[in-house]
């Protein structure tokens, strides 16, 4: 596995698959506040207590509200494009992910900070599939509090 500075910037297939097996990062740190995990309910209809009652979650075992996990995993956009950017091709989407797990909460007012490595970069129809494993960790903490493998589609520029 090999390191590498940040963001890199593929443009091309030969580009991604050489970096099939780097790991980047890690991304500066992130700071989960209330205000973001409020406007995350609203905008989802999540309004699960432990997200947004401070008084309720203070009681609760976990000391105090934390952020969603699928908050913590529409962060992974945001971060990634800070340690790869596919500003050489045409366009990038998201695709989708195969597996996403939160082995751990995310406490307001913490930080996070990802890591990426490239897991694996094919040429499908239209395009590259580039698979990435992402690694998202809270300061202070020794269990990761978000791991995803996203896949992405990249459109090679004309």
């Amino acid at each position: 596995m090999t390191t590498a500075t940040q963001p890199v910037r593929p443009t091309t297939a030969a580009d991604l698959t050489e970096l099939v097996g780097t790991e980047l990062g890690p991304t500066p740190w992130y700071s989960v506040e209330q205000d973001r995990v409020n406007a995350f309910a609203d905008a989802t209809d999540d309004h699960q207590w432990i997200h947004l009652d401070t008084e309720r979650a203070a009681a609760s075992d976990l000391g105090g509200t934390i952020a969603h996990g699928l908050l913590t995993l529409s962060l992974g956009p945001h971060l990634s494009s800070q340690l790869i950017k596919f500003d050489g091709f045409a366009h990038s989407l998201n695709y989708g992910y195969n597996k996403v797990r939160f082995p751990a909460p995310v406490p307001v007012g913490s930080r996070v900070r990802m890591r990426v490595t490239v897991v694996s970069a094919d040429e499908v129809s239209g395009g590259i599939q580039v698979v990435t494993s992402q690694v998202m960790e809270r300061e202070g903490s020794d269990k990761p509090v978000m791991v995803a493998e996203s896949i992405a589609r990249v459109v090679a520029a004309s």
